[in-house]
């Protein structure tokens, strides 16, 4: 087996738990925003990675798919959002962030216990760092729960989607793309759904402060 593919796949899938742990320790969401863009990214390259050395297409396409829109299309519809919160900081997370770290790390160890042996029942490379994948899917879980702002929620969600398909790449050396497809288009369709309800909220927001002048004025 080749070195730079193992070297490749370890870099790749180790920079997914990275990126996840990382938006626990930020507390801007343009900055969450960012490390999620960058875990898209990471996520395509364990996809591209298993299908050059798989010699498959289709998880070849998966790759470019889960690029375009996991690293580019939603973390930039996010930012949009991000822009119409004037309150764009976790100020007051329900854990602190030295704390949130300290449980990711209990996770991460929690994860390897559990994988390990579920992936001794199938060893090989790709398998056995299917642990990260569960440890980024409990840290967004962890993250979905602890945070207050609904851009923060909205990551934990992904970081789950994203954990998910990397256990998933990792396991099967790949996914039906018409599966990451549809995961794909369900997670843009929240992020739209988030920023539609953010600009009626803040339309609702301006009027009520316009009559409420109004009313001063009279």
């Amino acid at each position: 087996m080749s070195t730079t593919y193992i070297a490749s796949l370890e870099l790749a899938s180790g920079a997914v738990l990275l990126s996840a742990v990382m938006t626990l320790w930020r507390r801007g969401v343009r900055s969450i925003v960012t490390m999620l863009s960058l875990q898209g990214i990471a996520l395509a390259a364990v996809a591209m990675v298993l299908a050059l050395h798989e010699h498959e297409r289709a998880l070849l396409v998966t790759g470019a798919l889960v690029f375009v829109v996991k690293g580019l299309v939603v973390p930039t519809l996010l930012r949009r959002v991000s822009r119409l919160d004037p309150r764009s900081r976790e100020s007051r997370p329900l854990v602190n962030v030295p704390a949130s770290l300290v449980f990711a790390a209990v996770l991460i160890v929690l994860a390897y216990v559990v994988g390990t042996r579920i992936t001794s029942l199938a060893p090989s490379h790709a398998t056995h760092l299917a642990p990260l994948g569960l440890a980024t899917v409990l840290v967004g879980y962890f993250m979905l729960v602890t945070r207050r702002r609904a851009v923060s929620k909205i990551v934990g969600l992904i970081l789950v989607d994203n954990g998910i398909a990397l256990v998933t790449f990792l396991l099967t050396s790949g996914v039906p793309l018409i599966v990451e497809l549809g995961s794909s288009l369900d997670v843009l369709l929240v992020v739209v759904v988030l920023q539609f309800l953010m600009v009626s909220m803040r339309h609702h927001s301006d009027t009520d402060q316009l009559t409420e002048m109004k009313a001063l004025h009279d």
